[in-house]
């Protein structure tokens, strides 16, 4: 599966057993809150001022 930034923070989680450390490397530290259940790579990264296409790049490595 490739992530795109259309995909679920949830489902990126169960694809790439490394996600979470990428993501909290960039910043993204509420891994567990209910939001990532539902919110997509894209809002995160705008909320959390993240460049998007390098936190693409490392989680599809």
């Amino acid at each position: 599966m490739k992530i795109t930034k259309d995909s679920v923070i949830a489902d990126v989680l169960k694809v790439n057993k490394n996600a979470p450390n990428i993501l909290m490397g960039f910043g993204m530290g509420c891994l567990g809150c209910p939001s990532s259940q539902m919110e997509t790579l894209e809002q995160a990264a705008e909320i959390h001022g993240i460049d998007l296409e390098k936190l693409l790049e490392e989680l599809n490595k």
